[in-house]
């Protein structure tokens, strides 16, 4: 089940750790994807209805990753200091906070749903399709956050593979139910946007059972959850030291592109409808860069606790040149296949317009926003998340707001675009720097919160 991080060729233990990893992230882009491609179907209102809630799926999806973040860190350095009681009490504690979190986080999202998305700048004719969605993805955030605190305790102990056909099997099942849901085929009913948060909700429940079955049965990672409620509270500290700053760096994303989706509505339901098919075929472009900071956090982790600081340095510069060269490959890939790509999800030329538009300016900073990802999970990896979140909070809003605001008066929809990409740039630099300097600071025993001798 667990794989040594701490030996053998830097480069080539990320190579290994991050091709699977790779594949699994496509497939579970593929659910965003799959959702659009099917809903674009419907028409212009229900792809705008769409859109307008990614900024608050992303925002549950951040309070998850957080938690994921947390536990992978934990799990990862009691690996790497030898410690396997550790390694299992962790994932069991942490999936039970993160069920009952996000159990809340559903119901509060439920009777928060036409005030928040008139925030967010919808209009009353989107609203009715948008509650359609919401009243059915909620329920879907403690499956989601229960199954990705697994996948983060596999991740910890090198076995991306496991995780990757885990995630795989979740995107087919999800990909099957689609269709069937939302047009109503082969005797289904006809729910159409609703049937594509059916879809996520049964995939996410179906897989998140056979997960735990298997991982509790034939792995045994978990502990017994019938201990000392004080143990279990040590437990979540711990996980939580990591987890609370990851979720809030995890969350400014969200909340950012909420304040773009307000600006951009600002320009037409057709500029939102574009933003929103943009957005989807990004992450496909950011692929290798999720892979690679998703095992970033345990590679680190274990070499930390393990004391090998040597290769924190080396894995700090084999990212730095991933990013630049796999980021410039990128910028040209997706320059030349924008307009077909964006033609896959409509026919409508203001919408394709738009999402170009949105990929052509991005590309250009998808090698430095790379680094930022991969930097802030290195923080965390090593038990000191507080750079990555200040990381974060700079580029949303030092940075980017800012920006947009002087973009937009100056040029419109396309300033708005330039300021994230040039957000991107400015802070991804930043932060390679600011986590080389760390390094060193640990590796001269000089670094706050990163003692050589600090179990985390």
């Amino acid at each position: 089940m667990s794989a040594d991080l701490t030996t053998g060729a830097v480069s080539t233990q990320l190579r290994r750790q991050a091709l699977p990893m790779a594949m699994g992230l496509v497939a579970i882009i593929s659910f965003d994807a799959v959702d659009l491609f099917f809903v674009a179907m419907l028409g212009e209102l229900p792809l705008a209805a769409i859109s307008f809630t990614f900024p608050v799926i992303w925002f549950i999806s951040s309070v998850v990753i957080g938690f994921e973040a947390g536990a992978a860190s934990a799990i990862s350095r009691a690996i790497g200091r030898n410690d396997p009681q550790g390694a299992r009490r962790q994932p069991t504690d942490t999936l039970v906070l993160a069920g009952m979190v996000s159990l809340s986080l559903c119901c509060i999202g439920l009777l928060m749903i036409e005030p928040l998305f008139r925030l967010l700048g919808a209009t009353e004719e989107l609203l009715p399709l948008i509650r359609q969605y919401m009243e059915l993805w909620y329920w879907s955030a403690p499956a989601s956050a229960i199954t990705w605190t697994c996948l983060a305790a596999i991740r910890a102990r090198g076995n991306t593979l496991l995780e990757g056909k885990i995630i795989a099997i979740a995107a087919l099942v999800n990909a099957i139910l689609d269709p069937l849901f939302i047009f109503g085929l082969f005797g289904f009913p006809r729910l159409e946007i609703a049937g594509a948060a059916l879809a996520t909700l049964l995939s996410t429940s179906m897989v998140l059972l056979g997960t735990l079955v298997y991982l509790h049965y034939q792995q045994r990672i978990f502990a017994t959850p019938f201990i000392a409620v004080a143990r279990i509270i040590v437990s979540w500290r711990e996980m939580l030291r990591v987890g609370l700053p990851a979720m809030l760096t995890n969350a400014i994303v969200p909340i950012s592109n909420g304040f773009a989706v307000a600006m951009i509505a600002g320009f037409g339901i057709d500029a939102v409808a574009g933003f929103g098919i943009g957005v989807r075929i990004e992450p496909v472009a950011l692929i290798a860069f999720y892979a690679l900071s998703a095992i970033t956090s345990p590679f680190m982790g274990q070499n930390y606790a393990a004391g090998k600081l040597d290769r924190l340095e080396e894995a700090r510069r084999v990212i730095g040149r991933f990013c630049l060269i796999y980021g410039l490959g990128i910028a040209v890939v997706l320059g030349l296949l924008a307009h077909p790509l964006t033609g896959l999800f409509t026919d409508d030329v203001a919408i394709r317009n738009v999402a170009v538009s949105y990929l052509w300016i991005m590309v250009l900073s998808y090698g430095a926003y790379g680094v930022v990802m991969s930097v802030c999970s290195a923080f965390n990896g090593v038990g000191y998340p507080i750079p990555g979140l200040l990381i974060s909070i700079s580029r949303a809003f030092l940075v980017f707001l800012p920006l947009a605001w002087c973009g937009r008066w100056l040029l419109g929809l396309e300033g708005i675009l330039a300021a994230a990409a040039a957000s991107n740039m400015l802070v991804g630099v930043v932060g390679y720097l600011w986590l080389g300097r760390n390094i060193r600071r640990v590796q001269q025993g000089l670094a706050p919160g990163l003692s050589k001798h600090s179990p985390g």
